[in-house]
């Protein structure tokens, strides 16, 4: 709620505790870090459209990445 408050955004964030929604599109996965071997998130992002369907999938984008990429796929 903070960051939601501290950015002004004006539109709800949800929160995925379960993995649930992460499992569903394909991002909660095996990572390794320093050897090591945990599961976690690969930061994505996805362009979906007014009927829910996902128009592109943008997989392990940094986020300085994310707007320019996504406003490509619109315009093509």
């Amino acid at each position: 709620k903070k960051f939601e408050e501290n950015y002004n955004l004006n539109f709800p964030l949800l929160c995925d505790t379960e993995h649930k929604t992460a499992e569903a599109f394909g991002v909660w996965q095996e990572k390794k870090m320093f050897g090591k071997s945990y599961m976690g998130i690969v930061r994505s992002s996805f362009l979906i459209d007014e009927k829910g369907k996902i128009i592109e999938s943008f997989y392990k984008v940094k986020p300085k990445e994310t707007v320019p990429k996504a406003l490509n796929a619109l315009e093509n």
